[in-house]
């Protein structure tokens, strides 16, 4: 074949969401990446929900931007509708999130690879791993023939010998329509891999044309149209709308109809599905007291008039769950395009990997995505940038890239899955990151912009733009600290916004502070405006949760101190735990297993007490 002999420095083996940000990564930091997918015309697939962001996955897409990755510009390119999540709440809980055009959003992604000349494809199926002398060196695929490369990206998705559920028929398939990966899963196995199988679910397809929009809630987008990437992308021309439709007490009859027929109930599904996104008969089973469930009715695309049906993800029967659809208010004349299924599929428990998602078991290879365990595009993005990113590292000799708890969510969901392992989906929500506050969606720049551009994946114009903003942010906050405003200025502004009224003169910095009112509110004062003229909104915001906020964000700088000391208290790679006989056997058994590289690190390993934390540091110590 063309081109099978050339030499690459980094194999990508599939195509979805971390598959495109761990080739894009690797290839514009300057590696030669070979896409191996087993359709072209599925990269960047949107399986399920066509959006991104949300509760803290919003915050994740804004860090795979600042770092330099695409996610957030596909989506501002190709979104139908933003809003921003939790607005009635602090800053540490608003989270981005986009409707696609899961169309364009495909599109965008693949053109985006085929721009850079450093990434080429094959369509073809990978079934194992080359390995030599403890590394991996290359894969086999069905062509009979090998690839090679010196570092190899695994991104299967839900493709791992995957097993399509709809009621009591089972079809091999890691995505409706499309074939399932064997092979790779008994490879690694044969190596000494442990494997696991989870399950998640899609919910049915339907013709928009078909459903009565007047008996819905509407559910428009922001006024305000934002956007996930920090660099200015193109807005969208117009917002469509979502809508918000409940099931009831009928419908809920007529999907417990078909329990005894469901792989859910009746024993052909053995895994574990996502807690926080349950199949609507999972809902109705564990939530029997509840008389309805809200579903959101999302459109496809601009141009289709195909819907999604969030909320209704099922594997009833297809009979069943069509009856059980046109018995919700504007559904009565529904018409499929495809029904609901459940999906189980094979993962690798990642205790299994380093924190630079290299496999300790086989150098050079690297693993990101739902083969980890992780559920959500935006977990399996973040996962695939930093392979990406480390598998480049590698192959050039040059430090790994690991962020940090502190530094970002990224951060945490790589931290979790290593210490911690997961035995569910794993989902990132906001409570799972101890310094939230810190961490915020707006500031994902501050933050990581800078260690992007080192490593040589965000661009020179990103760093530009991210030195005007702070050198704007210092200016300003400097000329507004020493500003005091006089009663008279603000007697009818805190009348309209119910804060008590001033008796003297007193700095801005502490009336921001009070809840009712925002920095922005006060560009009505003349002293105010002539500083504030021509500033744009972000800085204005960071400001402004600064001038609110900054006693908690000390507070948690503190926290991020101490948990720094815990980082820099080194483990021998060799060290032996056995030897810790004040600790359990079974701690011993995981601090072996996961093999942790600090003290932090062994102090987040779920079971491990400070006691034993204490022991470690006293051997240690020796």
């Amino acid at each position: 074949m063309n081109g099978i002999n050339e030499s690459y420095d980094v194999i990508v083996v599939g195509a979805g969401h971390a598959g495109c940000e761990a080739a894009h990564a690797a290839a514009q930091m300057g590696s030669r990446v070979l896409v191996l997918t087993m359709n072209m015309q599925t990269i960047a697939q949107m399986s399920c929900n066509p959006a991104m962001g949300g509760v803290a996955k919003g915050q994740i897409v804004r860090e795979i931007d600042a770092l330099g990755g695409m996610s957030g510009i596909v989506t501002d390119r190709t979104s139908i509708q933003f809003r921003m999540l939790n607005r009635s709440k602090g800053p540490a809980m608003w989270s981005p999130r986009a409707q696609s055009d899961r169309w364009r959003f495909a599109e965008e992604w693949r053109l985006i690879l085929e721009r850079n000349q450093n990434v080429h494809f094959v369509q073809v199926a990978v079934n194992g791993v080359v390995v030599k002398d403890g590394k991996a060196i290359g894969v086999k695929t069905t062509f009979g023939d090998n690839f090679y490369a010196k570092s190899i990206i695994l991104t299967s998705g839900t493709f791992l010998n995957g097993t399509i559920h709809i009621g009591e028929k089972q079809l091999g398939g890691g995505r409706m329509g499309e074939k399932a990966a064997t092979g790779i899963t008994e490879d690694l196995i044969k190596i000494g891999f442990d494997s696991g199988r989870m399950k998640t679910g899609t919910p049915p397809r339907v013709d928009g044309r078909s459903l009565n929009y007047s008996q819905f809630e509407l559910q428009d987008g922001d006024a305000e149209t934002g956007s996930f990437s920090f660099l200015p992308q193109k807005r969208m021309p117009k917002q469509l709308p979502c809508h918000i439709a409940y099931t009831n007490d009928e419908v809920h009859e007529t999907l417990k109809s078909g329990f005894d027929r469901s792989p859910m109930f009746n024993g052909a599904i053995q895994s574990v599905g996502p807690r926080y996104c349950p199949s609507i008969e999972d809902k109705i089973n564990r939530f029997a007291d509840k008389d309805r469930h809200q579903l959101f009715v999302e459109p496809e695309g601009s141009e289709t008039v195909e819907v999604y049906i969030n909320g209704f993800s099922t594997s009833l029967p297809m009979e069943v769950q069509y009856e059980a659809l046109r018995k919700i208010k504007g559904f009565e004349n529904a018409r499929f395009f495809r029904p609901g299924y459940a999906i189980e599929y094979d993962y690798f428990p990642p205790t299994q990997l380093s924190h630079t998602l290299e496999t300790k078991l086989v150098e050079n290879l690297f693993f990101a995505g739902q083969i980890n365990g992780t559920t959500g595009y935006e977990e399996a993005a973040c996962q695939g940038l930093m392979a990406g990113i480390n598998a480049h590292q590698k192959v050039h000799g040059k430090p790994s890239f690991i962020l940090t708890r502190d530094q970002a969510y990224i951060g945490v969901l790589i931290d979790d899955l290593i210490t911690k392992g997961t035995e569910e989906p794993y989902r990132m929500f906001t409570s799972r990151a101890e310094f939230r506050l810190l961490l915020r969606q707006d500031n994902a720049d501050l933050r990581l912009t800078e260690l992007g551009h080192s490593i040589g994946l965000a661009s020179d114009k990103r760093l530009l733009r991210l030195q005007k903003k702070k050198k704007d942010i210092d200016n300003i906050k400097k000329s507004l600290d020493h500003l005091s405003i006089h009663p008279d200025e603000v007697a009818d502004l805190f009348q309209r916004k119910n804060t008590a009224t001033l008796k003297q003169q007193v700095k801005l910095p502490g009336l921001v502070g009070r809840p009712q009112v925002e920095l922005r509110d006060f560009k009505a004062i003349k002293s105010v405006a002539a500083i504030l003229k021509q500033t744009d909104d972000e800085v204005i915001d960071q400001i402004n949760i600064g001038y609110k906020y900054q006693g908690y964000i000390d507070k948690e700088k503190e926290q991020v101190e101490k948990m720094q000391r815990l980082e820099n208290l080194k483990i021998p790679a060799d060290f032996d735990y056995f030897k810790l006989q004040s600790v359990s056997l079974e701690g011993r058994e995981k601090l072996n297993k996961i093999r942790p590289a600090t003290i932090r690190q062994a102090g987040s390993i779920s079971g491990i007490s400070q006691a034993d934390l204490q022991v470690l540091l006293v051997h240690l110590s020796k």
